[in-house]
C-alpha cells in the first residue's frame, strides 16, 4: 500500500489494471468521467467538480485518495462513502483473481471504484489519479474532459527531477480528441502541455488565462471562509464565490474548475451559475472533504491542511503569515522518502515544533526528524505520537497564539 510503507507498494504499469478490468467486464469504458491529475489541488478540484455536478442534480461519482480515517472516503456516490458490504463482496469475489495478478492496493480499489460507479449507474464520475497520470492505474479511461491542477515537485523518485519530466507525466492522461484543462500556466510545463495535447489533437484551455479570481473584500484576510470575486478575462462575466475552503491555494483551484466547468458547459452539461456558486459553498456538506486548512478549535486558533510538498507548503505558510496571531506552534511530521532538506528550509524559524510521526510504517521517527530540524535553525522537542505533540503544544499556547498541524496527510489524519 503505497501511502503507508512508500516506494514498495507502487507499481508502475497498466498490466495489472487492464487485466482486473477485463475480469469485470471494463467498467471504465462504460462510465462518463472527469480525469484529474496535478501535484497539488487535485482532491480539492475534484471535491468542488463533484459537488457541483451533484448541485446540477447528476448522480455524481467520486474516486479520490487517500483517506483520512475510513477507506470508503476513496470512493463516493452523490457524498455518500460506498457502503461496506460492496467493499467486502468485491474482495472476497475477486479473491482468486488477486491472488493470480498481485495487484497493488490502489489497483484493487481503482477497479472497486469503477465497477460500483457502473453498477450504480452514475451520471458521470469524477476521478483523481493516485500518482503521476501517464502510468497511473486510473489511466484506463476515456474521459469528458483531462484536467491538470498544476505541476511541483513530488514523488520525484518516479516522476522525474525537473519540472518539465513530471509534466510529461502528468501530461500522460491527455487523451486523443479530449479536451484538456491546464489549471496553471508555468513557463517550465506549458510547452509541454500544449505539444503533447497537439499531438492527441486535444483541445487546450489553460484555466488561468480565462478566469483571474480576487478577493470579494480587498484586505480582508481569509481564515474560516473565502470570499471571491472570479472575472472572465474578456470581461463578460463575473461570479461572487464563497468557499468554506479559506486556504490561498484555493484561488487557483476554484479558476482551474471555473475552466473545467466553461469546458463542460461547451460539451452539453447543463451547469448553471447558481449550480456553480452553490457549489463551490457546499462543497465539505455535499461531498465529505476535510483537511484542507480545516480549523479544529478557535482559542487558540488551531488549524490543519494536508500540503505535504514543497508546492503546497509554500501556499500553507503564506496563509500562515497572514493568520492574525501572537507566537506559533507548529505540530510536524513527515514521511521519510519526502524532499526533507528543501521543506525544512522553508519553516519559520521563529516558531516552536513539536515534532512528531503519524502511526504508519512510512512516517519517519521523531527524533531523527527532530535532530535535522534542529540542523536548520528550527526549535522544538520530539514527541511519540501525533495526539501528544498536539497536546503539548494546547498546553503551551495562549488564547491569542496559533497553532497549526502538518506536514503530511497522515499527521493530519489523526487530528481530524
Amino acid at each position: 500500500m503505497f501511502h503507508r510503507i512508500g516506494a514498495a507498494a507502487y507499481k508502475p504499469d497498466l498490466g495489472n489494471i487492464t487485466e482486473l478490468c477485463r475480469s469485470l467486464g471494463n467498467p471504465q469504458h462504460q462510465l462518463r468521467t472527469i480525469h484529474v491529475a496535478g501535484t497539488n489541488g487535485k482532491g480539492s478540484v475534484s471535491h468542488m467538480l463533484a459537488s457541483i455536478l451533484q448541485e446540477a442534480g447528476l448522480k455524481t461519482g467520486l474516486f479520490t485518495s487517500p483517506h483520512l480515517k475510513d477507506f470508503r472516503e476513496r470512493i463516493r456516490i452523490d457524498g455518500r462513502m460506498i457502503p461496506r458490504s460492496k467493499v467486502a463482496s468485491f474482495i472476497t469475489r475477486l479473491r482468486t483473481e488477486f491472488e493470480h495478478l498481485h495487484p497493488s492496493f490502489f489497483e484493487m480499489t481503482t477497479a472497486l471504484a469503477f465497477e460500483y460507479f457502473r453498477e450504480e449507474n452514475t451520471d458521470i464520475a469524477v476521478i483523481e489519479t493516485g500518482l503521476g497520470g501517464r502510468l497511473d492505474s486510473t489511466n484506463v479511461i476515456t474521459p469528458v474532459v483531462s484536467v491538470i491542477t498544476n505541476i511541483s515537485f513530488d514523488h520525484m523518485q518516479f516522476l522525474g527531477d525537473t519540472l518539465e519530466k513530471i509534466a510529461l507525466e502528468k501530461a500522460g492522461i491527455i487523451k486523443p480528441s479530449v479536451p484538456v484543462v491546464i489549471g496553471e500556466t508555468q513557463p517550465e510545463t506549458e510547452p509541454v502541455f500544449r505539444h503533447q495535447a497537439a499531438a492527441c489533437g486535444a483541445p487546450v484551455l489553460f484555466a488561468d488565462q480565462l478566469f483571474t479570481a480576487t478577493p470579494a473584500v480587498p484586505g480582508r484576510k481569509a481564515v474560516t471562509e473565502l470570499d471571491l470575486i472570479v472575472l472572465q478575462r474578456d470581461g463578460e462575466k463575473n461570479w461572487h464565490l464563497s468557499s468554506p475552503l479559506p486556504g490561498i491555494y484555493q484561488e487557483k483551484n476554484i479558476i482551474t474548475v471555473m475552466g473545467v466547468v466553461s469546458v463542460l458547459r461547451a460539451a452539453g452539461y447543463p451547469v448553471t451559475d447558481r449550480q456553480v456558486v452553490d457549489g463551490i459553498g457546499k462543497v465539505i456538506r455535499n461531498t465529505g472533504l476535510s483537511g484542507r486548512w480545516q480549523v479544529l478549535g478557535k482559542k487558540p486558533l488551531t488549524i490543519c491542511d494536508t500540503g505535504h510538498n514543497e508546492g503546497g507548503l509554500r501556499y500553507v505558510l503564506a496563509q500562515i503569515a497572514q493568520t492574525p496571531h501572537q507566537r506559533l506552534h507548529f505540530v510536524f511530521g513527515a514521511v521519510s522518502d519526502k524532499d526533507l532538506k528543501t521543506i525544512l528550509k522553508m519553516l519559520p524559524s521563529d516558531a516552536t515544533y513539536y515534532f512528531c510521526k503519524a502511526n504508519v510504517p512510512r512516517g519517519m521517527n521523531a527524533r531523527e526528524l527532530a535532530q535535522m530540524a534542529h540542523g536548520n535553525g528550527l526549535k522544538g522537542n520530539d514527541f511519540p505520537s501525533v495526539k501528544q505533540a498536539l497536546a503539548a503544544a494546547q498546553q503551551a499556547a495562549d488564547d491569542e497564539d496559533l497553532i497549526f498541524v502538518g506536514g503530511s496527510t497522515f499527521v493530519v489524519a489523526e487530528v481530524v
